[in-house]
This record gives structure tokens, C-alpha cells and sequence, in this order.
């Protein structure tokens, strides 16, 4: 015997039952992950909250506002010089990565062909899983001992620049290589030379990732001890007055700190401050460049959709 057809109305029936419990499943997936996802999130931030917490309840205690006015001295001391020095290296280092990296992104994003630019990104790929200490000693035979550059401000800087360049990189070849290909081609349609469609069309697009890059960069430099250490062998306890003139910097006075710890207990003071100081400049780092990147993104709000 055959087996009996269902009817049209059973068929709507057996699918509307199979499509409820579809969705079911669908909604009930979706109210899991809404409950997962938060609770993965404060997974992941609470041991960095916790870190904050346990260095500033170490740091702020014996923090005064000597310690960013005065200079070090002996284990004692304030730590205007290394904080000015940190800051004079992440400066000059951010000019260097920025020139080299936005470059380099720009023009394996625009301009080289795909194989020349593939090798460009596999180079910066192993560049960013270098270690970074060896960077350092990198800088410190080229810079150092090569050039006669000496323990030096310019010294850091370069090779903290570096280290620095693939973030920037990468952050502004993704950019660029983001811009949708229709307003090239939109652009080139309505007589734009290539460099116009660069500054007016493609750059404004790509301003805030670029941004980004450059600050994730700025973050990541600014704490780096390993690059400069091979460099700045001693403390500094006096501001950099040239290029050419040795120099402190923050993550150095952490180092020695810790390791001075337990016979002068003012070093360990000493690095709590300054580890506050590095953390103090991250955060203030990454908040302004979402301020940036969002006022960006909102003056851009419905121009290229």
C-alpha cells in the first residue's frame, strides 16, 4: 500500500511547528550569549581592574607632588627626570614609527603591486613577533656602538621607533586596504587624480584606524623596557637637555626598584610611583584616541554609505 499524502493544510501545519522550534532554539541561543558575553567580559577586565587597584593603593600613599617635580636622588626623590625622558623618547619614537609605518601602509595599500606588497606584510608579521629584547640589542650595536651614538636620547628613541613601526603599519595598510573600491572608482569616474582621491576620499575614511594604530603603538612603547634597557644601562637622574645627551625613562626606575626592593625600601616606593605614572599615561592614551576616533567617525556619519 502506498502511504497516504498529507494534505496542504497538515504540511503548513508540520512546517510552522518545525519553524517555531527554529526559533526556539534561535532566541533561547541568543539570551545565552547575551548572559555569556558579559560575564566573559568581566572575566577578562578583572584581573587588569585588580592590577590597577594593587598599584595604586602601593603608590598612591607616599605619591606628593614632588614626585613629578623633583628629580631622583639616590633611592630617594621625585621622577621628573625619567617622566620627561619617557616622554621625550615616546615622542620622538612615535615620529619615527609613524614615518616608516603610515608609509609603508600606505603604500602596499595603494600603490604596490600584490605580490611586492604580501612579502612587505609577512616581513611586518615576523617584525611584530620579534622579541623585543632583541630589538634592543639590535639598537644597541647599530645606534651604540656602529654609529657612536652613545647611551643617548636619540639612540632610545630610534629603536623604540622600530620596535613601534609594524603596529603602525599594520594598523594603516588594514585601513586604507578597508576604503570600499567603489569610491575609487567613483572618484577616478569623476575626473579625480589619484592623490586628490587620497587626501579627500581615502585618508578622511581611514583617519580614525590609523589613529588608533598610532596610540596602540604609543601604549605599547611607552611601558617597553626591553628595547631601551640595552641602551640606558645606568638610572638617569637628570632631563635630557639634547639628542645627543643620556636619559632616563620610567619603566627603567620599575626595574631597578624591584630589584633594589629589599635593601632600600624607598625603591620599591619609588617603582609603585612610577609604575602609577606609565599606567596613568596608557589610560589617558587610549581615552583620547577614542574621543578622536569617534568625533571623526561622526563627521563622516552617512558621507561614503
Amino acid at each position: 500500500m502506498t502511504p497516504s499524502l498529507a494534505t496542504p493544510l497538515e504540511a503548513i501545519d508540520d512546517l510552522r511547528r518545525d519553524r517555531t522550534g527554529h526559533v526556539w532554539r534561535r532566541t533561547a541561543l541568543d539570551r545565552c550569549v547575551g548572559w555569556v558575553l558579559p560575564l566573559l567580559f568581566l572575566v577578562a577586565i578583572a584581573p587588569i581592574a585588580d592590577l590597577v587597584y594593587w598599584v595604586g593603593k602601593q603608590a598612591l600613599p607616599t605619591f606628593t607632588w614632588s614626585v613629578l617635580t623633583t628629580n631622583p636622588s639616590g633611592a630617594g626623590g621625585g621622577l621628573f627626570a625619567p617622566l620627561a625622558g619617557s616622554l621625550a623618547i615616546l615622542a620622538l619614537a612615535t615620529g619615527v614609527s609613524v614615518a616608516f609605518g603610515f608609509l609603508g601602509g600606505l603604500a602596499t595599500a595603494e600603490y604596490l603591486s600584490e605580490r611586492a606588497a604580501g612579502v612587505v606584510r609577512i616581513a611586518a608579521n615576523v617584525m611584530v613577533g620579534i622579541p623585543a629584547i632583541i630589538v634592543g640589542l639590535f639598537g644597541f650595536l647599530a645606534f651604540v656602538r656602529y654609529f657612536g651614538w652613545g647611551s643617548s636620547l636619540e639612540a632610545a628613541a630610534v629603536t623604540l621607533g622600530i620596535f613601534m613601526t609594524p603596529y603602525v603599519y599594520r594598523a594603516t595598510d588594514l585601513a586604507y586596504s578597508s576604503v570600499p573600491s567603489h569610491l575609487r572608482e567613483a572618484a577616478v569616474g569623476s575626473g579625480a587624480r589619484p592623490l586628490q582621491y587620497l587626501l579627500r576620499v581615502a585618508t578622511p575614511i581611514a583617519f580614525p584606524q590609523v589613529l588608533t594604530g598610532v596610540f596602540l603603538a604609543m601604549a605599547i612603547g611607552v611601558g617597553e623596557t626591553a628595547p631601551i634597557y640595552p641602551i640606558i644601562p645606568s638610572l638617569v637622574a637628570l632631563p635630557p637637555l639634547g639628542l645627543s645627551q643620556p636619559v632616563g625613562a620610567l619603566p627603567l626606575y620599575i626595574w631597578e626598584g624591584f630589584e633594589n626592593g629589599l635593601i632600600l625600601p624607598t625603591a620599591i616606593h619609588r617603582a609603585f610611583q612610577a609604575a602609577f605614572l606609565l599606567l596613568v599615561i596608557v589610560i589617558g592614551l587610549n581615552v583620547l584616541v577614542r574621543v578622536i576616533a569617534a568625533r571623526s567617525r561622526r563627521r563622516l556619519e552617512g558621507l561614503f554609505q
